[in-house]
């Protein structure tokens, strides 16, 4: 056996190919059961304010309402986080562990950009109303 690497087992493949299968039917049961939260058909005579995107999608409509030239940081941000394994500076992981020392860099630059990309879900979810102004709710 190689030194670092698990030996494997059928047994577990057929339990984690047995719970792919429960859950996709419980998920395909779940969407035919219950309702998307859709919102009625869009008219061009009563558009809604703020016209808000999906939650997932809120913090680029949130950083784009600063400046449009932002959307150049989200794809720039896109491509480091694709390209992250070919960086030639990083050197692989000695030892598969969480936080390791050895890929600290990646690792807060990946725990900011989870930050960043939070907080600006936050604001344009609840501190955003008509216009796209900024308000305090509470």
């Amino acid at each position: 056996m190689k030194h670092g690497y698990i030996k494997s087992s059928l047994r577990f493949f057929r339990l984690i190919r047995l719970s792919m299968l429960i859950f996709t039917v419980f998920v395909l049961c779940l969407a035919v059961l219950v309702p998307a939260p859709l919102q009625e058909q869009a008219t061009i005579t009563r558009v809604p304010n703020p016209v808000k995107s999906a939650w997932f999608l809120l913090w680029i409509q949130e950083l784009v309402s600063y400046s449009k030239y932002l959307i150049d940081l989200v794809i720039l941000l896109a491509a480091c986080f694709l390209l992250l394994p070919w960086l030639p500076w990083l050197r692989p992981a000695r030892a598969a562990r969480w936080f390791s020392r050895d890929q600290l860099s990646v690792n807060i630059a990946t725990l900011l950009t989870f930050l960043a990309i939070l907080a600006l879900t936050v604001v344009a979810m609840f501190f955003r109303g008509g216009n796209w102004a900024f308000l305090f709710a509470f």
